[in-house]
């Protein structure tokens, strides 16, 4: 599911597995070196940002603020809230990244360094049988969310057939992880009121769309003016070189932190700023 979404409409996932492919403008984030000890730190073992992020061909982020006091948008069991960007004046931005299918050590790796916040909403015909891939991600604070068995679309299935795709992955995600996802990603951003009956009754309290996706080198924007606001759900994918024409998965995250950063604005760690039930 790759294109970006408009509002919350189904029409979301009209061209969800199209890549579009760009241009490669500008400096590509490159893989690294081979791992030294002790690279990376300074004296007494703190963290050298620069020298981490250099390491990947990139300049770091400024720094996301403290998480909010008070989250700004609240769940409640009552009713499943479909949002694609959370109300806030903090100039950041969430990025969420779907499926599974590439499981690239080197990613890992990456996130290891740059400490760059994710949500990850996985699917199980994609992950399994490498759950463990996964966890190292998760150990970095990085929350596992819902995005169903087998990534069919949702509004092609009645209310039990939802139910199943969502409650099944809900308890193997719990089994493998150990905490059951408040979050849900419909596969293409279709969903329908049958969906949000679903969500509910496995005990899901959000349904995540987006604002923008991030393709090979570039994003494709709800905003005709391309550009990000605060506050904004961002989309990729666990993509491979097939997917992203020869292109690897550190390349297009890397790619999509240049497009953050230089419009001034920061990663935050969506379940931050989303208060669940």
């Amino acid at each position: 599911m790759l294109p970006g979404g408009r509002g919350v409409r189904a029409a979301a996932g009209a061209v969800a597995f199209g890549l579009l492919v760009g241009a490669c403008d500008g400096p590509k984030a490159a893989d690294p070196p081979k791992r030294e000890r002790g690279a990376g730190t300074v004296a007494g073992g703190k963290r050298d940002e620069r020298a981490l992020w250099a390491r990947w061909g990139l300049k770091p982020l400024r720094p996301a603020p403290a998480p909010p006091a008070v989250r700004p948008l609240r769940l409640t069991r009552k009713d499943v809230r479909v949002f694609n960007h959370v109300p806030t004046g903090d100039r950041v931005v969430f990025i969420t990244i779907d499926d599974g299918a590439e499981k690239d050590p080197k990613f890992v790796r990456m996130l290891e360094d740059l400490r760059v916040p994710v949500s990850i909403f996985l699917t199980d015909d994609a992950i399994r049988p490498h759950y463990a891939y996964f966890q190292p991600i998760q150990r970095l604070g990085n929350a596992v969310q819902n995005h169903t068995l087998n990534h069919p679309v949702m509004t092609g299935l009645g209310l039990d057939g939802q139910k199943r795709q969502i409650c099944g992955a809900q308890r193997i995600l719990k089994q493998r992880y150990g905490v059951s996802p408040t979050l849900f990603r419909p596969p293409f951003g279709l969903w329908n009121s049958l969906t949000k009956q679903a969500a509910a009754s496995c005990g899901v309290h959000g349904i995540v769309l987006w604002r923008a996706s991030m393709q090979i080198n570039d994003m494709q924007y709800d905003d005709p003016a391309r550009k990000l606001h605060p506050g904004d759900v961002l989309l990729a994918h666990f993509r491979g070189p097939k997917e992203l024409k020869g292109r690897t998965m550190t390349h297009m995250f890397g790619r999509m932190l240049m497009r953050i950063r230089r419009q001034g604005f920061s990663v935050a760690r969506l379940e931050d700023y989303v208060q669940t039930p």
